[in-house]
């Protein structure tokens, strides 16, 4: 039985290093003489200042929330999604490539190109609370367990997706990569859009079948945070690659990433501990808002100052609060209502303006095809990798494809990750857009493969017992 045990160990560890070694050969070939290639296309530009009335502003988040409401609740009763999907589906109805061909005038009339740095602003507030809430979501996520099995499941999915995304950048390189954008960054940048899962969206998606409890979800859940907080590292590890001009710049921001989080954890962990130890106290008015969503911002302004993004501190802040304090629970419902509700939403618009169809089309329908490559690329990597991984754990064939296809659950993470890519311009317009329609094609995909598995375990099951009981 051990031996069995320390096999199937050894079966994970060569599942997590075989891909994480051909990328490395991948990336270190394709580094050696591709850095100075020619290749089109840059990072769009942000539209230049102009003035804006506050009531325009105001109509278009009106407009934005209220779409996001309605486009959430049709998706999720007629089509059996997560609301979000809707919402992120609602933020591409608005933006060019629908509302833009089908109505230009309101379009302009709506979003004028003046418009779009303000709602940005606004997206940014709402993304970096929203990162603070998985941060506190990613703290809630152990399970007892689940833990060797979801982890091997997680990290087993982002080596073989690692791998391959890395694999779809090198082809992607010459082509497609914005000028001034090296090899290295533009690569591995890939490889982590394809690792990522979007582990808020598959929280929600589990709590709504019911599988939350289950096995199967428990693993996917440990997993998912697995994945997600290896994603986030590497991301990390990249942005700050590519906002220092030199080595030594990247080792600065790294050191003082880690000096951050030591303050993090060993400072203001225990104060915030102290405080809420007896909240009467500090806050006297129930301010309990009042405290986390000033926290949060500023954590996110210390990243964004040292060289990582905001959304890094934020979602550290949310992993290092107490999580069973009866205080920062009731402020964290109704701040997730907030954000849900009102400052997401922007984000979604955000990146639906960001995102035009018609540029697939230009490359004489290329980008199509390649769009076609990355979905085969993202739905592979982390399905094969997720499953062989439960199966080595000697999770049951079904629940280990349950498993795999929840991994593949990419959502408001992977839009988080490719937004960045194009606001350091590592992504061109184009090759944002491409991603957008993997995701929400990976994210869409979820449901449907799940309710297929469903069916032929009803009708499979039958089967094997009634065999069973006539061997018998």
């Amino acid at each position: 039985m051990k031996a069995r045990g320390t096999t199937r160990v050894l079966a994970v560890v060569l599942l997590s290093v075989l891909p994480l070694l051909a990328a490395a050969l991948l990336l270190w070939h394709g580094a050696t003489g591709r850095d100075d290639a020619e290749h089109p296309g840059s990072a769009s530009s942000a539209p230049g200042a102009s003035h804006v009335e506050g009531w325009q502003l105001l109509l278009a988040l009106a407009v934005v929330v209220a779409a996001a409401r309605a486009v959430g609740a049709l998706v999720s009763r007629y089509l059996g999604q997560p609301r979000v999907v809707g919402e992120m589906i609602s933020g591409i109805v608005l933006g060019p490539s629908a509302l833009g061909l089908a109505a230009p005038g309101v379009y302009d009339a709506l979003f004028p190109a003046a418009l779009h740095s303000y709602l940005n602003l606004v997206a940014q507030i709402g993304l970096a609370l929203f990162m603070f809430l998985i941060g506190m979501e990613f703290g809630e996520s152990r399970h007892e367990r689940a833990g060797r099995t979801g982890v091997a499941v997680g990290v087993v999915g982002v080596c073989l997706s690692l791998a391959l995304g890395c694999g779809l950048g090198y082809a992607l390189y010459s082509g497609y990569a914005p000028d001034g954008i090296g090899f290295l960054p533009f690569t591995l940048f890939l490889g982590i859009a394809m690792s990522v899962t979007a582990f808020p969206v598959l929280a929600r998606l589990l709590m709504e079948r019911g599988m939350l409890q289950s096995r199967a979800g428990a693993y996917a859940i440990v997993g998912a945070a697995t994945a997600d907080l290896v994603c986030w590292l590497m991301l990390a590890g990249v942005v700050a690659l590519l906002r220092s001009d030199s080595p030594l710049g990247v080792l600065r921001t790294l050191l003082l990433t880690a000096v951050f989080f030591a303050v993090m954890v060993w400072l203001v962990r225990p104060a915030l501990r102290r405080v809420l130890r007896r909240p009467e106290r500090w806050l006297p008015d129930g301010g309990m808002l009042a405290l986390i969503i000033p926290c949060a911002l500023l954590s996110g302004v210390a990243t964004e100052l040292i060289g990582i993004h905001l959304i890094f501190g934020a979602f550290l802040f949310g992993a290092i609060c107490p999580k069973n304090e009866p205080a920062l629970v009731g402020a964290r419902g109704k701040l997730q209502e907030l954000v849900t509700a009102v400052l997401l939403p922007p984000f979604f618009a955000s990146v639906g303006l960001k995102t035009d169809l018609l540029q697939l089309g230009q490359s004489g329908g290329a980008l199509w095809a390649w769009a076609g490559v990355a979905l085969l690329v993202a739905v592979a990597g982390k399905l094969a990798g997720s499953a062989a991984a439960a199966a080595l754990m000697s999770v049951e064939r079904i629940d280990a494809l349950r498993i795999g296809v929840l991994m593949n659950c990419r959502g408001l993470t992977e839009l988080v990750i490719l937004t960045i890519g194009l606001e350091l311009g590592v992504l061109t317009p184009a090759l944002f857009t491409m991603l957008v329609m993997v995701t929400l094609c990976a994210t869409v995909m979820t449901a449907p493969l799940l309710d297929l598995l469903d069916r032929a375990e009803r009708r499979f099951t039958p089967a094997r017992t009634k065999a069973r009981s006539v061997v018998g």
